[in-house]
């Protein structure tokens, strides 16, 4: 089946018996909140495959952009909330 489908996070929640039987048949969702994508359902056959990608897509992004030296924090600084 291998289609991508858009929900809302309202309505995946409502339907999420039926989101759940549709991945088992090979569809993919992603869910939106407030008009942004916010997560995706994949099949679980999917996940290596979306994992991967997901991982050097952020690998890439970390290495394009420039470090910046803030000095040196004390262990109270960098748990601090």
């Amino acid at each position: 089946m291998d289609t991508e489908k858009i929900v809302s996070a309202a309505e995946a929640n409502r339907k999420f018996s039926y989101v759940l039987s549709k991945v088992r048949q090979g569809c993919s969702y992603v869910v939106t909140s407030h008009g942004k994508s916010v997560a995706k359902i994949v099949p679980f056959r999917d996940y290596d495959a979306v994992a991967s990608s997901s991982k050097a897509t952020l690998l890439a992004r970390l290495k394009s952009q420039p470090t910046k030296n803030i000095g040196k924090l004390t262990r109270d600084e960098l748990y601090d909330q």
